[in-house]
Order: structure tokens, then sequence, then C-alpha cells
């Protein structure tokens, strides 16, 4: 009973963690895409004079990265930038944009 019950818990767990990159809405990710980040990221990600590439990065290292500015967490150089931009986005924007790149933009 006990392994059955830590198999379901691990199971469930793992579901869990999967599901908000399944559950993003990779449009609705472009399209804020397109309206706030192409400016300085460029359109196809590749970034340009102090803007760093997004192109090649994966879901969760844009999350963890819009996370911490959101937070207002001193992430590097643009923090300042970055941080106004980041504080307006809920956690669903965030998933959305983050999947959008990662499936956009991979290498």
């Amino acid at each position: 009973m006990k392994n059955a019950f830590a198999l379901m818990t691990g199971a469930g767990l793992a579901l869990a963690f999967t599901l908000p990159a399944q559950a993003a809405d990779i449009k609705a990710g472009q399209s804020m895409y397109q309206a706030v980040c192409a400016s300085c990221h460029q359109a196809d990600g590749r970034g340009q004079a102090i803007f760093p590439a997004l192109k090649g990065q994966d879901a969760a290292w844009v999350t963890d990265k819009l996370e911490r500015y959101r937070a207002g967490e001193q992430v590097g150089d643009n923090t300042a930038l970055m941080r106004p931009h980041a504080q307006s986005l809920s956690d669903a924007d965030i998933a959305n944009v983050a999947a959008f790149i990662e499936t956009e933009f991979a290498e």
C-alpha cells in the first residue's frame, strides 16, 4: 500500500511539473513577444547590441529570468530595462512567452 501511494504521489508530481509547459498558449506568447520583446531581442530572437540573444534558450531559463526580474531581483546589467516589462507579466504570460521562445527559437 505504501509503495502504491508513493508511486501515485511521484506520478502526480511529475505530471504537475509538466502541465504548465503543455498548457502554455504559444500563440499568446508569440503575440506578447512581438509586441514587447522583439524591439530589443529582435524578431528572430538573435538579440542586438546590449540585448542578449534568446535563441536557443529553453522555457525554464526564460521563466527563471522573468520571474526574478518581476520579483525585483538584480539579475544582470539589463535589470533596470527588464524589470518594468516583467513586473506587468502574470504567471500565465511568462509561461506563454517562455514556451514561444523555446519553441520558435530552438537551435
